[in-house]
């Protein structure tokens, strides 16, 4: 039986508008999808930190050695993401995001099985590290292409399974390593990942890229990156914040137990908990409100970064500073919140200057600096630590979120405006 379209439209304008419909609908499935891979992606990476006393009693390894497995996953993880981002650019992202959630997941299954230090070295730094790597730029840079102006809000929703991921995930992972072993942990979250492959082999779609007849190389998408200086800011802002962001992860539960004589447990569980569920609040409200403003002030996403990171720094200050616990826990959740709002336009401000074509490239090099910055943090607050007191260097993570913010304001008054790309919405 033909169609019969309702008085002043034509069939051909009903299917354009039920295509309509199905694009805006899978956008929003999309953003529920992956914000379930990157819980996975962060849960994975938490099962080891949590479970570390049980794995260094029943593997009978030190300190030193599970020490260099977390640095291996580091290593790798840095050095891969590049790749991941270069590889995001000209092969299809869905099969980037697919493939990456299953070595991941696949790895860390296999880390319950591991029997010693090189075994975990191989599961868990290599084949995990490696397998989160080609995970964030293709996700990123698949969602922008979906969400043009409800990117930051879309990213900031997919940042919080980020924060989701890191508590829950550890909660979880402690209480069945607790009661089950630590290797029923690894094979929880390892299975949960494999078991969420297998929906997205058939729900998850291909990025609308742009079809280009020849390839380009990675010479020259560094290049073309490159020579947009206010990528050269956004990297430096993002080493800075990543700086304070894996020295805090590192020692402030540290800090805690020690300065206020908190227990383990309770330690580990506020220095992650007031922080993220901060940020958590802090990372919806700057990605709602840059995109309201985004299209009449080309300058906000990068204004809300360097918001998040210039209020910031005070916080961090005095959470170090502070002789008071509950004075220093509403300080780390005051800078849990402006980390939040730094983090909503963390990439969508980046892909105001960078092309589509080469977005998932640009996540994988911003994401290798701050990493590679980040990486020497643990190392200088222990040598803060021994030499004027854990305190002194909490409060001295300050002085990045004043560089980072510095950087932004350099980028904003001397380079973004020049180098906006304007995309076709």
């Amino acid at each position: 039986m033909p169609t019969v379209a309702p008085y002043g439209t034509t069939v051909g304008t009903l299917k354009q508008l039920k295509m309509g419909k199905l694009h805006i609908d899978y956008k929003w499935k999309l953003i529920i999808m992956l914000w379930c891979a990157y819980f996975l992606n962060q849960g994975d990476r938490q099962v080891f930190n949590v479970v570390i006393p049980l794995i260094k009693d029943d593997l009978k390894l030190t300190d030193v050695q599970l020490g260099l497995v977390a640095s291996v996953f580091t290593i790798v993880y840095g050095c891969l993401v590049p790749f991941g981002g270069y590889l995001g650019d000209i092969l299809k992202r869905k099969w980037i995001v697919f493939i990456s959630l299953f070595i991941f997941s696949a790895g860390t299954l296999c880390t319950g099985f591991a029997g010693g230090l090189t075994s975990l070295i191989i599961l868990r730094g290599i084949t995990t590290g490696g397998g989160e790597a080609f995970y964030y730029p293709a996700a990123t840079s698949l969602l922008s292409q979906y969400h043009k102006k409800t990117r930051a809000l879309a990213l900031s929703i997919h940042q919080t399974s980020l924060y989701v991921g890191i508590v829950a995930s550890g909660f979880i992972s402690a209480y069945i390593g607790e009661h089950y072993g630590w290797r029923i942990s690894f094979f929880t979250f390892g299975i949960g990942g494999l078991i969420l492959c297998s929906y997205l082999f058939f729900n998850l779609k291909d990025t609308p890229q742009e079809v280009k007849e020849v390839r380009l190389s990675i010479l020259y998408v560094v290049r073309e990156i490159f020579k947009k200086k206010t990528t050269w800011m956004l990297c430096l802002a993002f080493g800075a914040m990543c700086f304070v962001n894996i020295g805090y992860v590192t020692w402030m539960s540290t800090f805690y137990h020690e300065k206020f004589q908190l227990s383990l447990s309770t330690a580990g569980f506020t220095s992650m908990f007031y922080h993220f569920g901060a940020a958590f609040i802090g990372v919806l409200i700057g990605g709602r409100l840059s995109d309201k403003y985004s299209m009449v002030r080309k300058t906000i996403r990068m204004e809300t970064e360097f918001i998040g990171l210039l209020l910031g720094a005070p916080f961090i200050f005095l959470m170090g500073y502070t002789s008071n616990l509950y004075v220093s826990y509403t300080m780390l959740a005051l800078f849990g919140f402006f980390r939040g709002i730094y983090d909503s336009n963390l990439y969508a401000a980046l892909f105001d200057v960078i092309s589509p074509d080469l977005r998932s490239s640009s996540v994988g090099i911003m994401t290798a600096f701050a990493f590679i910055v980040g990486a020497f943090a643990p190392v200088v607050l222990a040598l803060l630590k021994s030499t004027y007191g854990l305190s002194f260097g909490i409060s001295f993570l300050s002085v990045f979120y004043l560089i980072g913010a510095i950087a932004v304001f350099v980028a904003i008054k001397f380079f973004f405006l020049k180098e906006f790309y304007y995309e076709k919405k």
